[in-house]
């Protein structure tokens, strides 16, 4: 469903040197996985015989009866569709290989051997095999029939294709998993017998997680269980599952019994992660061969986290630390802007809302990074027909606590003076009304900047920007949108991080955090805010989770739906595709103001400046995605 798969990382209960016995335990636990709706069952290194039976690999009878095992086991995953992936030694040209079987209804359907053997402290393997790194278009006679074999080999069907390395291939400079990739293959599994020493449990997750980063894939990887021999180290059975730099599941508790890790990857999104790569592009291809899989589970009960809040860090540690680095971000670049342009003014309008008051904090803090006088920013608050005592007076004390020269002008007058002039009636309260005042602050903003010689800042946000929640012109328009990056759901988090590094502003600061998000610029009944943002567009927890999936990702309103009726408990499903058809049209019609958005810095994976990394039409039709909704 929708392009996510689930995967079953297994570490089977080990019988050393007993392959029949541990093949009925693995027919056991991939029927499990089938029943579960799993697509692949990913099982350890050497599976039917386990990885340390040493010299045994010698053994024609230990051989032998694996391959009777091995018969087994393809022969009871004949009617299932779930791709099994276990390994085993394979005799080739008088040569013995550690080899991982992809199996399906019934079929061998390729054979990969292990491309680097390790021969390091409590690691002989080249004792027994060798390298497969050479073979390549090859085909070997296995239980009847010709089976393809080499390190050439990908499976594929629809958009899952995936790829196959052994143990010591993923901790290699060169990992075959990389080239894998970049030909193609979106999931790569990982057969593998790893120890335990202190660290290595750390590490290689880390690997894992790393990997599927830099191959921009999902990876799994199954190890051998505590069943291997004890003699001169222990094996705890380590199941981790990755997908582009996470890990989506891990099991690393040591467990005599068999155990299962399922994870659900969407390769879709890692799909679209690599076409929106040009570096990905630019790797280089091999000659592949591409083995079809038949049939595949539907993935029917997804088991997967989806975070509501995709540019919010779960972490709080984590979060203060992504808000200490975006607030530097800002301020450096607003340095770099400001003397590049010989201006050491600033020039703000402050509405005591959430995005003029992160503006001026974060623009207070360029000039304390720069050693400029707080003075030199000169903030202005513009009351209109519909601002409120709460809101103007926060705007007031915070710009008296942080020391910045302020000015209060109202707007009111000119507003009224503007109506007179286009014949508007001012007891009409249209977009005119409303777009009249928002063009009035920016002229002020603007001559003021002149006549100082300064900079106006802009304050609108990274949401607001997407959602064109903005007058043409008015408070569209600055000299350099410093807020431009940031998506409303962080700017919270942000003024929160500034509050609890000052005490000196954390009151005033916390109350602007509790004041309803609010234009302000139709008139109030009782001196209260009753024109509130998310009544009239909707909620921006929605809006930023709409964003970051459709221009991060790339994915189909209908997939975007989906994921939202599992990210957010709090709206139902209506009201959810109720929101994301707003998002979709407002997102379309209002790129003309894209397209001529001031200069402002990038703080994240995504800006829709049409000099960073967002580019459409102005007269693109939404039409088509909105169809399947």
């Amino acid at each position: 469903m929708f392009n996510i798969y689930k995967i079953a990382t297994i570490a089977p209960a080990l019988s050393l040197a007993n392959p029949a016995k541990n093949a009925q335990e693995v027919i056991e636990l991939f029927k499990e996985a089938d029943s579960n709706g799993a697509t692949i069952a990913l099982f350890p290194e050497l599976t039917l015989t386990g990885y340390s039976v040493g010299d045994l690999f010698f053994q024609s009878r230990l051989y032998s009866s694996q391959l009777s095992a091995l018969k087994e086991v393809v022969s009871a995953s004949n009617g299932l569709k779930i791709v099994v992936v276990i390994g085993l030694a394979l005799q080739y040209n008088n040569r013995l290989y550690n080899c991982a079987m992809v199996i399906q209804d019934g079929e061998i359907l390729g054979i990969v051997p292990k491309t680097y053997i390790p021969n390091k402290q409590e690691f002989y393997e080249l004792r027994h095999f060798v390298s497969g790194v050479n073979v390549k278009k090859q085909s070997v006679e296995l239980l009847g029939r010709s089976v393809p074999f080499g390190v050439d080999l990908l499976f594929s069907k629809g958009l899952l294709k995936f790829g196959v390395e052994i143990c010591e291939d993923l901790w290699a400079v060169t990992p075959p998993s990389s080239s894998l990739a970049s030909s193609g293959a979106n999931l790569i599994l990982n057969l593998s017998a790893s120890n335990e020493i202190i660290g290595k449990s750390e590490y290689r997750a880390e690997l894992v997680r790393t990997q599927s980063a830099r191959a921009m894939c999902a990876y799994a990887y199954a190890s051998s269980s505590i069943g291997e021999s004890g003699s001169d180290t222990i094996f705890s059975g380590d199941l981790i599952i990755a997908e582009y730099g996470s890990i989506v599941a891990r099991d690393s508790s040591i467990s005599f019994d068999s155990k299962i890790a399922y994870g659900d990857v969407d390769l879709e999104r890692v799909s679209n992660i690599r076409y929106l790569d040009s570096s990905f592009s630019q790797g280089k291809v091999e000659d592949v061969r591409v083995v079809n899989l038949s049939e595949l589970n539907e993935n029917n009960n997804i088991n997967r986290y989806v975070d509501a809040h995709p540019f919010v860090p779960k972490n709080e540690s984590e979060r203060e630390k992504r808000c200490e680095e975006i607030t530097n971000i800002q301020a450096y670049a607003l340095i770099r802007r400001m003397k590049q342009a010989h201006i050491k003014r600033a020039v703000i309008g402050i509405s005591g809302g959430l995005d003029s008051t992160l503006a001026l904090l974060s623009t207070h803090k360029a000039f304390k990074i720069a050693g400029w006088d707080s003075k030199d920013i000169i903030a202005i608050t513009m009351p209109g027909f519909g601002t409120t005592s709460r809101t103007l007076k926060n705007a007031i004390d915070l710009c008296k606590q942080l020391g910045v020269t302020l000015k209060e002008i109202s707007i009111e007058k000119l507003a009224l003076t503007e109506f007179e002039a286009i014949g508007h009636d001012k007891d009409e309260h249209s977009v005119t009304y409303e777009n009249v005042q928002a063009r009035a602050r920016t002229s002020i903003l603007m001559n003021t900047a002149n006549k100082e010689n300064g900079l106006v800042i802009g304050t609108g946000d990274l949401s607001e920007i997407a959602l064109g929640w903005s007058t043409y012109n008015g408070d569209h328009m600055s000299m350099y949108g410093l807020n431009s990056g940031i998506p409303k759901t962080l700017v919270k988090y942000i003024i929160g991080h500034y509050a609890n590094a000052d005490k000196a502003i954390s009151e005033t600061l916390k109350d602007i955090l509790d004041t309803p998000v609010s234009p302000e610029l139709l008139p109030n009944s009782g001196d209260s805010i009753e024109q509130i943002t998310e009544d009239i567009v909707g909620p921006y927890e929605l809006h930023d989770f709409f964003l970051y999936h459709f221009v991060r990702h790339g994915f189909s309103a209908k997939k975007i739906l989906f994921l939202a009726e599992i990210a957010f408990d709090n709206y139902d499903a209506d009201t959810i595709k109720k929101w994301l058809k707003v998002f979709i049209k407002r997102f379309f019609t209002q790129q003309f103001k894209r397209n001529c958005m001031p200069d402002g810095v990038m703080v994240g994976t995504i800006s829709l400046s049409p000099r960073a990394n967002w580019r459409m039409p102005a007269d693109a039709d939404y039409t088509t995605f909105l169809e399947e909704l």
